[in-house]
């Protein structure tokens, strides 16, 4: 290839706007058209085949690509990791999956057998789990239970009988596929006498009926700390599926999931709720005793409030997941009047309506003219 790189965007043939899937589908098609099994001993070929992979390493991942669009090739000028590969190995190695099933399979070449017979770490998991709005504020220990896969620890995932091991599969030489030529094409499968493993069993592992794996139940307390929003992800090393041959565990990821509270609503740190108040008290002012999500709080009604205002109460939201600080609580207030008057209060209110000049209806009276 030329010394001078060609834009990455360029070689895939893809906007600068472009999504992922627009990207990989252009990367397969290129590795489909310059893959070295349909040219082999074709030199440019291989070229642009390394050329499109290079392409496809950085645009692929989000970081990569944000500096290459800030800083173009120079962004890994100094050995920045991103673009570039040793050899044809490295390419079958990690993007095998982008277009392995393009040939039957063998885009991963003979790697794919050692890989999966190598000690991995295990799959990450992810679990749900609901909460309550007081428990965003206070934090709380959760106890959760799932079902997993571990390795099995009798045989430590090899699946063949404490004290003996498997042996290569004669049929691929270990390489879990058989491969034919036909045509131009060359066509791979997995092997039939080892099902791709390039391993053979002769005694399997009893616990684990030779499968290298076995059923795990887990209970674990998670702790959820305050401020949490949903969506949150707590993550939970070492908890997640078992590793495989030997591997580390995955990882547990706690999705945070808050219940809708039936009084009040949340928006970002701070807390939002109706406040009913009497009407002698909206007219006149005062302080009033009312219940928040973790007590009671005592709200500063002032005199001569409107309908719909809103009092803030500071410092009894929601804490901040950054920082100790505590969102504020804020209420609505609603004038609440009274569904019956006794005959004292509908006397004082006529008063202050005859004073201020204002008509009201008359008082209702039933017969011999007596006040009903």
């Amino acid at each position: 290839m030329s010394s001078i790189k060609r834009d990455y965007y360029e070689i895939l043939s893809v906007e600068k706007t472009a999504d992922g899937d627009t990207i990989k589908k252009s990367y397969r098609k290129l590795a489909m058209q310059y893959h070295p099994d349909r040219n082999p001993d074709d030199k440019s070929a291989e070229d642009k085949f390394k050329e499109a992979a290079e392409a496809y390493e950085v645009l692929s991942n989000e970081e990569k690509r944000q500096k290459y669009d800030r800083f173009g090739h120079q962004a890994f000028s100094q050995g920045g990791g991103g673009g570039g590969f040793h050899d044809m190995g490295d390419i079958f190695s990690q993007f095998g999956d982008v277009f392995g099933d393009l040939f039957g399979g063998g885009g991963g070449r003979q790697q794919s057998a050692r890989n999966r017979n190598a000690p991995r770490k295990g799959s990450d998991l992810r679990y749900l789990t609901e909460i309550d709005l007081l428990d965003v504020i206070k934090g709380k220990d959760q106890n959760i239970e799932f079902d997993t896969q571990d390795n099995c620890e009798v045989c430590n995932g090899s699946g063949a009988e404490k004290g003996s091991k498997p042996h290569t599969c004669p049929t691929c030489n270990g390489q879990g596929q058989v491969v034919r030529q036909q045509g131009f094409f060359t066509m791979a499968s997995p092997c039939p006498k080892c099902q791709g493993t390039g391993e053979i069993i002769d005694n399997p592992c009893k616990p684990c009926k030779g499968q290298g794996r076995v059923k795990a139940h887990r209970k674990i307390k998670v702790t959820i700390p305050a401020g949490v929003d949903n969506g949150t992800r707590l993550r939970v090393s070492g908890d997640g599926e078992g590793g495989y041959k030997g591997g580390p565990n995955g990882d547990l990821f706690v999705e945070i999931r808050v219940k809708d509270d039936d009084v009040f609503t949340r928006e970002q740190d701070h807390l939002f709720a109706t406040l009913d108040i009497p009407y002698t008290q909206f007219i006149l002012g005062g302080e009033l005793t009312t219940e928040a999500l973790d007590g009671d709080v005592e709200v500063e009604i002032p005199r001569g409030s409107m309908q719909g205002q809103r009092i803030k109460v500071a410092g009894r939201g929601v804490p901040s997941l950054r920082g100790s600080r505590r969102g504020d609580l804020y209420y609505t207030l609603n004038v609440e009047f009274p569904d019956k008057l006794d005959e004292s209060e509908e006397t004082l209110l006529r008063e202050i309506a005859k004073k201020n000049n204002t008509k009201v209806l008359a008082e209702k009276k039933g017969l011999f003219g007596k006040k009903k």
